[in-house]
């Protein structure tokens, strides 16, 4: 299974490169079915292959001038302040066992569920229609504090209860909130998700002990997808990829809902 586990390390990072997110919807379940990682020690896993993965997606993004600074720093800072209580002090005091609509499930399959329906509530937005055409951002548009504060925070919280960089939460309040082309929230995201990812990871190192050469392998490999990623969609339509990310979403959602209630 880690064979597969390190193809799919590549599809992480294609999936990063071509829409910004998702990155960490692979990754998780990746960690959890293929390596058998326990779920929340995934999540650590996750932040620092969705983080250094980002940074060097970020990268490429910034060069083909696909990346919108302000919403970077307006969405970072405060997430980087909830990932900091989600890790320390929220995540810790979650029960090992918890009981949900009947069904008892243990302390990482709730977390996985609540990954899950997450991500069905992002890919709705992402396919839902939208009358006006995207249109570019400039240097005139006035950016609110307040219209990516709440966002940032929330985004901050799942990064650190979950492992994951949030992307397919910061994609659509790009997209949807500031009116950015998805393009170019798809390298504003990279950058984001990169700094929530990479704090977390460092908040999270005195409390898990982490298998080294399975991180720095899958991270390579992940980098090689992500720089695959950001070429092919510099030549895909925009509409094109919000359709791709909201399919690929609602499927993964889809399925780790049954996989945690139904197969495990």
């Amino acid at each position: 299974m880690e064979i597969i586990g390190y193809v799919a390390a590549v599809l992480i990072g294609l999936s990063l490169g071509l829409t910004g997110g998702g990155g960490s919807i692979l990754t998780v379940p990746v960690l959890v079915y293929l390596f058998g990682i326990e779920p929340v020690l995934a999540t650590g896993y996750s932040l620092f292959i969705v983080g250094a993965t980002s940074f060097a997606g970020g990268i490429r993004a910034y060069m083909y001038k696909q990346v919108d600074f302000r919403a970077v720093s307006l969405f970072g800072i405060p997430s980087i302040f909830s990932i900091f209580i989600a890790r320390h002090f929220i995540l810790p005091v979650i029960p090992d066992t918890i009981t949900l609509f009947n069904y008892t499930v243990t302390k990482g399959s709730f977390l996985m569920i609540v990954f899950a329906l997450l991500m069905l509530v992002a890919a709705f937005f992402m396919m839902k229609p939208r009358n006006e055409e995207e249109k570019e951002s400039t240097d005139d548009q006035q950016y609110k504090s307040i219209a990516l504060f709440i966002p940032g925070l929330f985004v901050g919280l799942l990064t650190g209860l979950l492992g994951a960089g949030g992307g397919f939460m910061i994609i659509p309040a790009l997209v949807l909130v500031l009116q950015l082309p998805m393009k170019k929230a798809i390298g504003t995201s990279l950058h984001i998700i990169a700094i929530n990812s990479l704090f977390g990871f460092l908040f999270s190192l005195k409390q898990y002990s982490f298998n080294w050469k399975i991180l720095i392998l899958v991270t390579v490999l992940a980098i090689a997808g992500v720089i695959a990623g950001t070429w092919f969609a510099k030549r895909i339509e925009n509409k094109m990829l919000r359709r791709v990310f909201g399919w690929f979403v609602l499927a993964m959602g889809i399925y780790i809902v049954i996989k945690e209630l139904f197969i495990s």
